[in-house]
């Protein structure tokens, strides 16, 4: 702190813009050091990145603290597309205790699942799974026995489906990233493979997406024991918004910590420009 002081004395004399990009930088410092926990970006609800796995359970990195408990036999494997993946048996999966989700993290006005996958073979396996307390299973990301992949959101109330995309060329025994995009306002709702548009659909209905996981959310297994991932899985996170065919690019090419430090270094140049054109 008294460093800190002392440089703060040392520019003193900088131009009003150059000072206030200064101490917003000494504040951001300091708050990194008390709040760590702080959430890593405020539309990303759930990061899995598997690269810290603590007894029966997987630490989760969005900053909300929502680990995901083993059940059955999920391991971690040195062969993730980015560093290390979840080695998922079959009918394993993360319990995510969907009840005791945020109601300000659950995802209504918009909603991404994007992950790495490497499935043993070609069946029908979910990614991830959420179960609304009225009984509507209000999202399925999913590679299909069918061949193809599937993304699909439902609003409240069972059988309001909002969209259901089935597209793409499931493939096993190779990584795939798989991304399912919906925005409310925009009324639409994509499917990427490969950071590909491979189908997309126009929302049936304007209705949010189901408001609560009180039934329950998973990694890897239908809420009802069905649809069981098996394989390698890495860099799973799910957004409460419709991510960008750019925005799923870069999570593809590099990763969710790096195309958050891309978009940090965005709003700082916004601010200094808003700074510099009031100076």
């Amino acid at each position: 702190m008294e460093r800190n002081l002392r440089s703060l004395a040392s520019v003193c004399k900088l131009p009003t813009y150059l000072m206030c990009l200064f101490l917003i930088a000494v504040l951001c410092l300091h708050t990194a050091e008390f709040a760590s926990t702080e959430p890593l970006d405020p539309d990303l609800v759930i990061y899995f990145d598997y690269e810290e796995f603590k007894g029966d359970t997987v630490i989760e990195k969005s900053g909300r603290g929502y680990d995901g408990e083993i059940n059955g036999k999920v391991t971690q494997s040195d062969d993730g597309k980015f560093g290390k993946a979840a080695e998922f048996a079959s009918t394993s999966f993360l319990d995510l205790d969907g009840v005791n989700i945020a109601d300000d993290d659950i995802p209504t006005e918009g909603m991404s699942v994007v992950a790495w996958i490497n499935v043993e073979n070609v069946t029908d396996m979910a990614i991830f799974n959420a179960r609304a307390g009225d009984g509507t299973w209000l999202v399925h990301p999913e590679a299909r026995g069918d061949g193809n992949y599937r993304w699909l959101n439902r609003g409240p109330n069972p059988n309001r489906t909002i969209f259901d995309i089935r597209a793409g060329n499931n493939k096993a025994k190779e990584w795939i990233h798989y991304a399912g995009t919906y925005s409310r306002a925009d009324a639409k709702a994509v499917l990427y493979i490969n950071g590909k548009n491979v189908g997309e659909e126009a929302a049936r209905l304007d209705t949010p997406i189901a408001g609560d996981w009180d039934q329950g959310a998973r990694v890897g297994y239908n809420i009802d024991n069905n649809r069981p991932f098996a394989g390698l899985m890495d860099d799973l996170n799910v957004w409460k918004r419709g991510l960008t065919e750019e925005e799923v690019n870069m999570i593809m090419n590099d990763g969710v910590e790096a195309f958050l430090a891309v978009e940090a270094r965005g709003k700082l140049a916004t601010t200094w420009g808003k700074l510099k054109a009031s100076k």
